[in-house]
């Protein structure tokens, strides 16, 4: 493998037209500059320069080597200022995946926010449910996802962030979706048993949310008659606001609310997803990918504070 410095040292000896001047231009001793050449000449096991009254010139060997050289040399330092700009944030991509509720709430500023920070950067956003991002991130296909997953995931095998680095951004509470007119509106500590009788509105059964429904239901004692399904929360709550059933709707679905719908908490507690943003492991991960965990980081903050002031679940 030819040594990059040698290469260079070797064009500047041909360039100056000899060693000395080669030397000055490039702040080497005559000796260093002797040396490199030498052993460049070793490596490729061929006489590259010879010495005249005129000076330094090169051999047909040293003559084919400098036009490689060059090439080279100019490859390097096109490759040196794209990484540069690349670890700048000046240039590069940013491939960025989100489960949908994200991608309306948390991912609209975090994308704002990111590109006014580093606008030469190639920011995409897909969306898709958490356990089709986690594969992506694991195959490379995109470069950072936005994931939820619930207690109890892990036991299940259902955990989204395997094999992953994953950093909490909040824990989204699901809440009660009524009918404006349903007379449980009126109960000031609801739960869960409550509504053991009524029929239930979700997301397709198979989907994680669903699921933890069902477990949810079933640890307080009954199993959810599940009438509709639907995997648009817009249409759940229109479901809901008909009367046709209740719903048990994630805090950041809730963002734009049904006229006909009423939200509650449940006590104790209300159920909840952890959200996170995850990424390979490693030190691979690349600086546009390290700066939109930051900007998701202080965008997730922001709204941790602003749902405790406007809580659609509370009067």
């Amino acid at each position: 493998m030819l040594n990059l410095a040698r290469l260079q040292v070797f064009r500047e000896v041909v360039t100056c037209g000899s060693f000395s001047a080669a030397a000055d231009a490039l702040s080497y001793t005559q000796s260093a500059v002797s040396q490199s050449v030498a052993r460049l000449e070793a490596e490729t096991g061929a006489a590259l320069v010879v010495r005249d009254r005129k000076g330094v010139r090169p051999t047909e060997a040293g003559a084919t080597l400098l036009r490689h050289a060059e090439l080279i040399l100019t490859q390097a330092r096109a490759a040196e200022a794209e990484l540069d700009a690349i670890l700048g944030l000046r240039a590069g991509r940013l491939r960025v995946a989100s489960f949908p509720s994200g991608g309306e709430t948390l991912m609209p500023p975090a994308v704002a926010r990111f590109r006014r920070a580093h606008p030469e950067v190639a920011l995409t956003l897909v969306e898709g449910e958490p356990e089709e991002i986690g594969p992506r991130i694991r195959s490379g296909d995109v470069d950072l996802g936005l994931l939820y997953e619930f207690p109890g995931a892990h036991r299940a095998g259902l955990r989204p962030s395997v094999g992953l680095r994953a950093r909490r951004l909040l824990d989204d509470p699901m809440h009660v979706a009524l009918p404006a007119e349903h007379p449980l509106v009126g109960v000031s500590r609801l739960r869960l048993a409550d509504l053991c009788h009524e029929q239930w509105v979700q997301t397709s059964s198979t989907s994680p949310c669903a699921r933890h429904v069902v477990r949810t239901c079933l640890d307080s004692g009954f199993a959810p008659d599940v009438a509709f399904e639907s995997d648009d929360y817009d249409t759940v709550q229109g479901l809901v606001a008909a009367g046709v059933g209740v719903a048990l709707i994630p805090q950041l679905a809730l963002s734009r609310l049904h006229s006909g719908v009423v939200v509650r908490s449940l006590t104790p507690s209300s159920p909840s997803r952890r959200v996170t943003v995850a990424t390979l492991p490693g030190a691979g991960v690349a600086p546009a990918a390290r700066s939109m965990i930051q900007v998701l980081s202080d965008v997730a903050a922001r709204h941790r504070e602003r749902a405790r002031s406007t809580d659609p679940a509370v009067d």
